[in-house]
């Protein structure tokens, strides 16, 4: 039987700002996903991209001096580079200045059409958002974006709109019948609450004068189409639509990885795009909260970001991975601060599963020339794992392993396998006791690899180099060395 297909896509962030943690997160979680689809057997599409239209790309490009696409050119690298960095195994990144995107978009505008209506535009945009804000949205910001810290723009122009409220049952619908699943349900109340009243139709296209780095509307050379439905249809124009007809073997994504605060745009305007084209809605939005530092927003000016690449650079990708898998909520907010991390690091790395993968190791070395014996598995229920990892809340399935690997310290602890080494010679049964007791832990190491594999795939590997083949190989050095950049060693001189 041919494995399922499936599909996973993130966020496609603005090319004109430097990567930063929430899009170390978006590829971490939709990687963690598709790693452990992979090795279920499933073949996996697993989208990134980067977003490179719009009046702030054009602006930053004028103040370089150079022409946008130049621009873009060059920036677009810094977020596949992260994306590497963070190991994601994407199989497929997009830019929206790539040819057959900007062609399938045209193709989508006119398939949209009959529910495209010109009309004047008078209302409050943020050029920060490349968004349109309702009067009731500004007056609760009393006139300024948060996010950015600046005035909204009144602006009155003609453009061109689509007419979201033709879909706001069905949208509601699918929501409560999951069809189109939210996860975390806080957030699905949240977006069925601010559609209430009706989705509000959205502006899709802007003047050339106003806009003019962008993919121009069909038949309609003075009108430039609008961020959100240009970045929006990466999702499937990556897939081959509508020319490949592979698309429609992986679409509806089966999961979108977004951030809480797109998730308007993405249960709103991107299911009615797609209702009004005929094509069918994903199955799940994962929606992801912020991470604060020291219970602080994150700001530039304040100086308090986290660089993913800093902390991968210093502690390895695998600390990294699992300190924003477990101890970041899947589906909430999170706090972090350095001592946080390198206590993760130093006594859940380093002393839990390091220092057990040495004390294994080294004793079937020391007791039994390094070969592995035989034992009876008893298979750890596993059942809560699968579950976390399908209700995509992937910190409890990491907590789940933890689980194994604190009890497999303890096992050790408790049955004392030196202790039982000493009766050898002695107690008949001594060698096969200490034998199967360190055939038990192997086998169970090797099933806390296995469900590594999608969180930490340096470190599972490294398991399964170390006991797959029946005869120990020792580890070249330590797993997780002892690190204290950010906090006192406490085991320094005094």
């Amino acid at each position: 039987m041919e494995a399922k297909k499936l599909y996973i896509t993130t966020a496609i962030p603005y090319v004109n700002g430097t990567p930063h943690i929430g899009n170390a997160l978006d590829y971490l979680l939709a990687d963690i996903w598709a790693r452990y689809q992979t090795q279920n057997g499933h073949q996996v599409r697993y989208q990134v991209g980067t977003d490179e239209h719009g009046n702030k790309i054009a602006a930053k490009a004028a103040e370089l001096g150079i022409a946008p696409q130049a621009y873009t050119d060059q920036q677009y690298v810094h977020f596949k580079n992260l994306m590497e960095k963070v190991g994601a195994s994407s199989t497929d990144f997009i830019r929206t200045t790539d040819a057959h995107h900007v062609a399938s978009v045209q193709y989508l505008w006119q398939v949209l059409q009959p529910h495209i209506y010109k009309d004047i535009y008078e209302g409050w945009y943020c050029i920060g958002h490349e968004a349109f804000f309702t009067d009731k949205e500004v007056q609760e910001m009393a006139g300024v974006c948060p996010d950015h810290q600046k005035p909204f723009e009144h602006v009155k122009e003609e453009n061109y709109f689509l007419r979201c409220s033709d879909f706001t049952e069905q949208i509601r619908t699918a929501i409560n019948d999951g069809t189109m699943e939210i996860y975390p349900d806080f957030r699905k109340k949240e977006f069925l609450e601010l559609i209430k009243d009706g989705l509000a139709d959205v502006s899709i296209s802007r003047p050339r004068k106003s806009l003019s780095w962008g993919i121009p509307v069909p038949n309609d050379p003075d009108q430039i189409m609008y961020v959100w439905l240009d970045a929006l249809s990466n999702y499937i124009t990556v897939l081959g639509y509508p020319d490949n007809p592979d698309w429609q073997n992986y679409w509806p994504a089966d999961v979108m990885v977004i951030g809480k605060d797109i998730l308007r745009f993405h249960a709103g305007i991107w299911p009615a795009m797609l209702l009004g084209a005929g094509l069918a809605l994903p199955k799940k939005l994962l929606v992801h909260g912020f991470i604060n530092v020291d219970g602080a927003k994150i700001s530039k000016s304040v100086g308090n970001t986290i660089d993913p690449v800093e902390v991968i650079d210093n502690y390895g990708l695998d600390a990294f991975r699992y300190y924003f898998s477990r101890h970041v909520p899947t589906l909430e907010d999170a706090d972090f601060t350095w001592e946080k991390f390198e206590n993760a690091y130093n006594n859940e790395l380093g002393n839990d599963l390091g220092n057990l993968l040495s004390r294994v190791s080294s004793m079937i070395t020391k007791y039994q020339a390094g070969v592995i014996g035989e034992s009876a598995q008893t298979e750890h229920d596993m059942s809560q794992y699968h579950d976390s990892m399908n209700s995509l809340q992937f910190n409890r399935a990491i907590d789940e392993v933890w689980n194994m690997v604190r009890s497999l310290n303890q096992y050790i602890d408790n049955v004392k396998p030196w202790e039982v080494a000493k009766g050898i010679g002695k107690d008949p049964e001594a060698e096969a006791h200490l034998s199967e007791i360190l055939a038990h832990c192997a086998g169970a190491l090797l099933q806390i690899g296995d469900l590594l594999v999608p969180f930490l795939p340096t470190t599972a590997t490294a398991i399964h180099a170390q006991f797959d083949s029946g005869v120990v190989k020792p580890l070249d050095g330590v797993l997780f060395p002892k690190k204290y950049i950010h906090t006192p060693d406490p085991h320094a001189a005094k």
